[in-house]
């Protein structure tokens, strides 16, 4: 263990989003307690938003970068292990295991390990062509591959789906868009609102089969791919992409005997069941949410700071909409939780969807012009979590 003249170091496992907003909020506040950082990447500065708007802009993956890490490690004074992984925390001894054999000690611990794509089930003999996006690099091989290709096979109707089905479709790639729903952003917004979204991707030439899922995945002529649905159609491609959906890693907070569920527990400070390890971000189970977007992971993020600088703050998540990055057609929703009547009003593209439980509004849904009224809707929602 850290000696007693020196205060024992934070640790913080993962370097997304997460991870250095809770840095950079944390040093403000303690410039001078001993700071490691762990990640399995590059540990480079990056927004991650961006990576699902950067064909359209014509951003390569090194365009993204906001700061490299040599820059973080040296202005919030931190020790960041790049390209490493840790394989085992013991809370009893508060230490931790990294592949490349080294164990370090921490005074209190930071799990921000995010989330990993969901892996549709799928057969045929290119199913490790079969592409996700959920970091920075992970875009860069996607941006390699896409190089003199042009078709392109998206696997899921999401946000995620939806956002890179605009992106590539700006850029010029021919786009088509396999998911078993009827509509678009199923579970974000009513049925309306999603088929507004697919008719203004679809003027923008993305073809959609909607209801049936990607069943094989096979090498075709030359370099090309051979998709197979569920309904028997088959469709030619040169890259597929799939965006089926996030699941949080519980794996290593598991291993260590804290408590999971969908996520790793933690209560309103964000505090697992061991009192000196803490989730945050993708990973994390809020009193029961889990909420894999940025506004919400932002707010705790500033929470968790101020807790671990010594005054402990619980996370309070006023109301925080969800905004789909799809030019073509754009889109603010904050679902409801809990049942409810929508009530849809306008026309085309220009929706907005309210929806009410008696008298009281739960949730919103807009689009396209209407996205302006978002404050107004706001005002009237519930908060996500209240203090």
């Amino acid at each position: 263990m850290p000696n007693s003249t020196q205060p024992a170091p934070l640790i913080i496992v993962g370097s997304g989003l997460a991870a250095y907003t809770l840095v950079r909020e944390w040093r403000k506040q303690d410039p001078d307690t001993p700071l490691t950082l762990i990640t399995a990447d590059d540990g480079a500065g990056y927004s991650k938003p961006m990576l699902s708007n950067a064909l359209g802009k014509g951003q390569s993956p090194d365009d993204l970068i906001q700061m490299p890490v040599d820059k973080v490690a040296e202005q919030y004074r931190a020790r960041i292990l790049t390209h490493t992984r840790v394989t085992h925390i013991d809370p009893t001894t508060q230490t931790l295991q990294l592949d490349k054999g080294e164990a370090l000690s921490w005074g209190r611990l930071v799990l921000a390990v995010g989330a990993e794509p969901i892996q549709a089930p799928l057969e045929g003999d290119a199913v490790d062509r079969v592409m996700s996006i959920n970091n920075r690099l992970d875009f860069q091989a996607f941006y390699e591959r896409l190089s003199d290709r042009k078709k392109v096979v998206i696997m899921g109707a999401g946000l995620i789906g939806c956002e890179y089905a605009n992106d590539l479709a700006s850029a010029g790639y021919q786009v088509e868009l396999v998911a078993p729903s009827e509509s678009l952003l199923t579970g974000l917004v009513p049925e309306q609102v999603g088929q507004a979204l697919k008719a203004e991707l679809e003027a923008l030439g993305v073809r959609f089969h909607l209801g049936p899922l990607v069943s094989r995945v096979d090498r075709g002529e030359a370099d090309s791919l051979t998709v197979s649905l569920t309904n028997g159609q088959q469709l030619k491609a040169d890259v597929v992409l799939s965006a089926v959906g996030l699941r949080a890693k519980v794996d290593l907070a598991r291993a260590a005997g804290l408590e999971v569920n969908r996520a790793i527990k933690v209560d309103k400070y964000l505090q697992t069941s061991n009192p000196n390890i803490y989730a945050l971000g993708d990973c994390a189970e809020v009193e029961g949410l889990v909420l894999q977007f940025v506004m919400p992971l932002m707010n705790a993020a500033r929470s968790l700071a101020k807790t671990l600088a010594g005054e402990r703050t619980p996370v309070h998540w006023p109301a925080m909409p969800i905004t789909v990055k799809t030019p073509a057609c754009p889109v603010i929703a904050y679902p409801p939780r809990g049942d409810g009547a929508w009530q849809i009003d306008g026309e085309g593209a220009n929706l907005a969807a309210v929806c009410r439980q008696g008298d009281a509004v739960i949730g919103f849904a807009l689009s396209g012009d209407r996205i302006k009224e978002r404050n107004t809707w706001l005002k009237a929602v519930p908060p996500l979590l209240a203090t």
